[in-house]
């Protein structure tokens, strides 16, 4: 599923296509995604001006200047296509939400799983929606520190990889970043959240920090579904330094891989973590 460095991606790319632009129509290919989409969505975008587009944790959410838009969640397998003016125009098997756009430029979301959905907003109350109202601070923002993570974590027995996917804790960040960072922070995944003390949050934060934005200059990580609305893939995969090597060295220490197995895979709360027993052990 994408996360934040993913969906932000998508997000920056959509800016220049969607601002300023007038919406000719919105078309609904089936019903529903994950939740029903909203009925009424297509009548209040039609003719509008998109205005804002902005990302909270791993959802997308687009205004259009009557104050009416939506929120998009892309899910396990969701795509976002644009199709230019001028070009053939084509209809995918799972192509289930289509934005027409003044001057010819089509925007098409398909999600083979169906995993994802389109939820109508206001403006005046999005931060209102479920998903938003206990949502944790953005880790690349200001609000952002050793000292709020801490406060976050206090008194938490969950482990901190558990806790890291929390995103009352922190917004946007899912399986794939919490290993490559807790793994960049030195520490161990199964740790109690509560049990971290203000060094560690420090540092813990910082890691989140730069695997983020690493992921951000690569184009976030493509490892099954993922594309850019150009149908590129992401390649920050290629430099993971835990996250799916289990059985191959540590790129950071030098233990003996014939006696520690080198990385390790365990399941916690359903997911696989990746570690380095000597380094974060």
């Amino acid at each position: 599923m994408p996360e934040l460095p993913e969906v932000e991606v998508v997000k920056n790319a959509l800016e220049p296509i969607l601002i300023n632009q007038c919406i000719e129509r919105v078309t609904f290919h089936r019903p529903d995604l994950r939740f029903p989409l909203p009925p009424a969505l297509p009548g209040f975008l039609k003719g509008q001006v998109v205005d804002t587009i902005l990302r909270r944790g791993k959802y997308i959410v687009v205004f259009a200047r009557n104050g009416y838009g939506f929120v998009l969640h892309l899910g396990m397998s969701g795509v976002i296509r644009v199709e230019g003016p001028g070009t053939q125009k084509i209809h995918e098997k799972h192509d289930h939400v289509e934005f027409q756009i003044r001057g010819g430029t089509r925007v098409v979301f398909n999600d083979a799983r169906r995993f994802g959905f389109l939820e109508m907003l206001e403006k005046t109350s999005w931060e209102t929606y479920p998903a938003f109202a206990a949502m944790g601070p953005e880790p690349l923002g200001n609000d952002f520190n050793g000292p709020v993570l801490m406060a976050a974590l206090k008194g938490l027995r969950s482990p901190v990889k558990t806790a890291l996917l929390n995103q009352k804790v922190v917004a946007g960040i899912g399986n794939i970043y919490a290993c490559e960072a807790l793994y960049m922070a030195g520490l161990d995944p199964r740790r109690p959240a509560g049990s971290l003390n203000a060094s560690e949050c420090e540092a813990l934060v910082a890691s989140i920090r730069h695997v983020l934005e690493a992921a951000l200059e690569s184009g976030g990580s493509s490892l099954r579904d993922y594309k850019h609305i150009d149908g590129k893939p992401g390649y920050f995969q290629h430099h993971f330094a835990v996250y799916d090597h289990q059985g191959e060295s540590c790129p950071r220490c030098k233990c003996d891989i014939t006696k520690t197995g080198g990385i390790q895979r365990i399941v916690q709360a359903g997911r696989s973590t990746f570690l380095c027993e000597t380094l974060q052990g």
